[in-house]
Parts: C-alpha cells; structure tokens; sequence
C-alpha cells in the first residue's frame, strides 16, 4: 500500500485506481464509526461519505503520505469536514441561516447526537488547538481515524505512551470545554 501511495503520489493515475480497493473496507470502517455518533436518520452514509473523502483525496495536488497510518488519518481529518460542513448546513438552515461560521480543526471522543453538538464539539476542538495542536490531531487520528496509539504516534513521530498521555489529557479538557459551553448556552 505504500508503495502504491507514494507512486499515487508521484502521478501515477493507475497507481490510485489500483489502490481504492485496497482501502475502501478500511474507509467504510471509519466512515461508519463516524455515522454511528451522529443523530438518528441522518442523510450521509458511509458510502456516500467515503466517496466525498476519497474524491476531495485524489484532488489533493501536494499529498506527501508517509504511510498506511498517515492515510488514513488525512482520510478520516476529510471525512470529519465533511461531517461538521453537513451539519453546519443543516444548523444554518434550521435556524433560518444564522448559524455561526466556525473555522474548522480537530477531534474527540465525546458523543455527538445532534447537529448542534457536532459544531459545539467543533468550536472546543478550535480552542484545543490554540492550546495545543498536537493533542487535536491525536483526538482526530484516535477517535475518528479509528488509529491505535502505536498507529498515531507513528504518523506523528512520538511514543505510545506520550499519545496515551496527551489523547487522555484532549479527552478531559474537551469534556469540561463541551459542558462549559452547554451550561452557558442554557
């Protein structure tokens, strides 16, 4: 698969054609961990939402994928976009437009039921990431890469034990971060 990434990389059209199917299960896996927290009836689905995150993939120009890991985290940082831009789109029209536009950056491994929470989550992970950039991207690769510690601390070039450490330490701030928020928004 690496190799097929860096000649995908290179220019090697077939090289990604060749490569789709080899991580098309995988891509379903985590697409489906991302659906399985959002609210009931929603209108993505895991195929649906695979193939946006593979074409906005292919029509990256500067892709430099280190390996396996380093894929499938830029994968799954594509899908949580298009999950936070869908559910901005369903808040803004819910609320006759007035949603606030919020820049987007990382994860976390809270439940996240309704549209509303998914950009609440959004917004902390935008505050986390001002704190501490590292901790959203080993948020995002944990929880909705679906990456082992050994798999993030890979593509991040740290231990495993410094990304156990840092996704608990994402983790509680986020949580006190979200309640906060709620508490303030009620």
């Amino acid at each position: 698969m690496t190799r097929l990434l860096e000649a995908w990389r290179g220019g090697d059209e077939q090289a990604g054609e060749e490569l789709f199917p080899l991580v098309y299960g995988e891509l379903r896996k985590i697409a489906a961990g991302y659906l399985s927290i959002e609210r009931p009836g929603h209108t993505l689905q895991p195929t649906a939402l695979v193939n946006e995150a593979y074409l906005r993939l292919v029509d990256q120009k500067n892709a430099c994928w280190q390996n396996r890991s380093h894929f499938f985290g830029i994968a799954a940082r594509m899908m949580r976009r298009i999950l936070v831009d869908h559910a901005r789109r369903h808040h803004s029209a819910k609320r006759g437009g007035a949603a606030e536009r919020v820049p987007l950056s990382e994860v976390v491994d809270l439940a996240v039921e309704r549209p509303d929470q998914l950009l609440t989550l959004d917004r902390a992970l935008c505050r986390l990431e001002e704190v501490d950039p590292v901790q959203v991207k080993i948020v995002e690769y944990r929880f909705f890469g679906g990456l082992s510690n050994k798999e993030t601390g890979e593509v991040l070039g740290c231990s495993e034990a410094t990304v156990k450490r840092r996704w608990r330490l994402a983790k509680a701030w986020l949580y006190r971060e979200m309640k906060g928020e709620e508490t303030l928004s009620e």
